[in-house]
């Protein structure tokens, strides 16, 4: 009798160990971690998806013409967090194809940029941010200049109304003063 008591005293021991190590034990499935949603800042991204017809106008000096062109640009979200977009034109006879990536970096509190094309051998990468009232991007892209050298563009996107929008990109010039090098009308395709 004493065997089974000590035998039914171990039984209840074991039992108890277990529940309590399944009670404290971490999940053999961790909860996952909430998915991220896009937020208010990525809605103006929208805005800029779909297609776009452009007309380019490249300044060569400033009192000088423009170098006039043609393109398209087709605008995808990817998540809603990010637009990537291809840009089509022909450059002094020659095909152009772009693609750039723009979202809203949390961490940074900036939207961020990315820029590759046919005739650049190098990436472009910029900062900006967005001022919901105007309805205007301001910021800069770190590139090449068309000798080669690094530079810093400024770049401004304004959107006229929601069909519409200008996009223009000045450097500093050898007088210390922002020079345009480049405006692009996009409107949008319908």
């Amino acid at each position: 009798m004493k065997s089974s008591r000590t035998l039914l005293a171990a039984a209840a021991v074991l039992a108890a160990a277990t529940a309590f190590a399944q009670e404290n034990r971490p999940s053999a499935r961790p909860e996952a971690p909430a998915m991220p949603t896009p937020g208010p800042e990525h809605a103006v991204l929208k805005d800029l998806a779909g297609s776009w017809d452009a007309t380019v106008e490249s300044f060569a000096a400033p009192g000088q013409p423009p170098m006039l062109a043609k393109g398209m640009e087709t605008g995808t979200l990817v998540g809603g967090f990010w637009l990537v977009s291809d840009f089509k034109s022909e450059v002094m006879g020659q095909p152009f194809l772009g693609r750039s990536t723009l979202g809203y970096d949390p961490a940074k509190k900036k939207y961020v940029s990315t820029w590759i094309d046919s005739m650049t051998p190098s990436l472009s990468a910029g900062e900006s941010d967005y001022d919901a009232a105007t309805k205007t991007f301001t910021g800069w892209t770190d590139g090449i200049d068309h000798r080669g050298r690094p530079t810093r563009f400024k770049s401004v996107t304004v959107f006229k109304d929601p069909a519409t929008r200008i996009s223009t990109m000045s450097m500093t010039g050898p007088d210390g003063k922002d020079m345009m090098v480049m405006r692009i009308t996009y409107t949008r395709q319908r």
